[in-house]
C-alpha cells in the first residue's frame, strides 16, 4: 500500500473553522457497501435500530496551548523570548512531555513564565520534545492552566483564525469527563442533550469509555509505504462495566457502532482474538489500515478525515478502500464541511 492511494483533491473552502449550530444540525453522510444518503446528524435515530450501542470517549480537552517566555540570565543582562507550548501527555514523575517552538532555542534548565503564577524549568529535550517541570501541581496546575491555556485547536484550523472563547465550549463533547487529551474526539462533537435522549427513546444504548487523544493524531505519515508507518501510542481505558456492556449487546445481536475512531481504536485494541472486550488500561498505538480484521466493530460515525492520514486509512479498512473514494468524491462533490468542525459520515460494515 503506497501512500498516494489514500490521496484525494479538497478545496480548502470545504474545510471548516466552526462548528454547525446547534451541534446535531451538522450534515450526515449514511453509507454502507450499497447505500449512499444525505442526512443530518438528527436523523440518527430512524438510521439506527433499536439494541445498537453506541461508544463514546468520555475524554476531557485540556487547554493544553501555552503562549510563554523563555527567561536567560547572562553576565549580559536578563533577556526573555517568546515560546509557544502545547502539552502532550504527563510522565510517571509528574513532569510534562510537551512541543514547544522554537524548540532549538530552549536549553535545558531555562526557565519558561507563562503568566498568572504558572512557570516551568526544561528538564529535557528527547527526539523534538521538551520535558518541563512546572511549579505547580494537582488541582493547583489544573486552575492554572484554565487561567492562562488556550484549546488546542488542529493546525488546519490555527493557521486560518485564532482561538477565542468561543472554542471552550465548541471543541469539548457535552459528556467530557476524565481531563486528559489534547485533541478532541471530533464525532462526539455532533451531540446534544437532546439527541442523546432521542437515541436512548429509540433503544440505542451507550456505552462510555476514555481514551485521551493526543496531538500524534494530527502528524503526517512520512513513509511512501504505509506499513513502514509508526503509530503514535495514546493511554485509554475501558472498565469492566464497559466491556460487559458491548459483550452483552453483542451477544443479544446488536450492532456495536464507535462514535469516533479514538473509541474504535480503544474497543479493538481491548478486544481478544474471538471478539470479547476485555477491561483494558494502558497505552495503545494500533494502527488499522486495509487488510485489519475487526473483531468488535460493526460501524462508525466519524468525520471527513485529512488525505494521505492514518484516519482515512481506518475507514477504508472498514467500509473498502474503493468505496471510500466513492464516498469522498459524493462529500466534496456535495459539499460537506470536512474535518474537527466538519460535517460527520456513518459508516455500517456489512454484516
Amino acid at each position: 500500500m503506497k501512500l498516494s492511494d489514500y490521496d484525494f483533491d479538497l478545496p480548502a473552502e470545504l474545510i471548516a473553522t466552526r462548528p454547525a449550530q446547534p451541534r446535531s444540525s451538522s450534515r450526515l453522510l449514511y453509507a454502507d457497501t450499497q447505500v449512499l444518503e444525505d442526512h443530518v446528524v438528527t436523523d440518527l435515530p430512524d438510521l439506527l435500530r433499536a439494541g445498537d450501542r453506541l461508544v463514546l470517549n468520555d475524554t476531557k480537552v485540556i487547554p493544553a496551548r501555552l503562549s510563554g517566555q523563555r527567561l536567560r540570565v547572562s553576565d549580559q543582562g536578563e533577556t526573555r523570548a517568546s515560546v509557544e507550548v502545547t502539552l502532550l501527555s504527563p510522565t510517571p514523575d509528574g513532569q510534562w512531555r510537551t512541543l514547544a517552538k522554537p524548540a532549538k532555542r530552549l536549553k535545558i534548565g531555562e526557565r519558561v513564565e507563562f503568566g498568572g503564577a504558572l512557570w516551568a524549568t526544561v528538564l529535557d529535550k528527547p527526539e523534538g520534545e521538551v520535558v518541563l517541570a512546572f511549579n505547580l501541581s494537582g488541582a493547583e496546575f489544573d486552575a492554572a492552566l484554565a487561567a492562562v491555556g488556550n484549546m488546542p485547536l488542529p493546525p488546519y484550523i490555527a493557521s486560518i483564525r485564532p482561538v477565542d472563547a468561543r472554542d471552550n465550549v465548541d471543541y469539548q463533547t457535552v459528556f467530557a469527563h476524565h481531563a486528559g487529551a489534547v485533541a478532541a474526539p471530533t464525532a462526539s462533537l455532533h451531540f446534544d442533550a437532546a439527541l442523546l435522549k432521542a437515541l436512548a427513546a429509540k433503544g440505542v444504548s451507550f456505552t462510555k469509555l476514555t481514551l485521551h487523544v493526543g496531538a500524534g493524531t494530527f502528524l503526517p505519515v512520512k513513509t511512501d509505504d504505509v506499513s513502514l508507518h509508526k503509530m503514535h501510542s495514546e493511554w485509554g481505558e475501558v472498565t469492566a462495566k464497559s466491556a460487559n456492556e458491548i459483550n452483552q449487546t453483542r451477544a443479544a445481536g446488536g450492532r456495536i457502532i464507535p462514535v469516533g475512531t479514538t473509541a474504535l481504536r480503544l474497543i479493538e485494541s481491548a478486544a481478544d482474538t474471538h471478539g470479547k472486550v476485555l477491561p483494558f488500561r494502558g497505552d495503545t498505538d494500533i494502527f488499522i489500515r486495509p487488510g485489519y480484521q475487526f473483531r468488535v466493530t460493526d460501524g462508525l460515525m466519524t468525520n471527513f478525515h485529512l488525505p494521505k492520514s492514518t484516519l482515512l486509512m481506518l475507514v477504508s479498512a472498514l467500509i473498502g478502500q474503493a468505496r471510500i473514494r466513492e464516498i469522498y468524491a459524493h462529500a466534496v462533490a456535495q459539499q460537506y464541511r470536512f474535518f474537527s468542525y466538519g460535517d460527520s459520515s456513518l459508516l455500517l460494515r456489512q454484516p
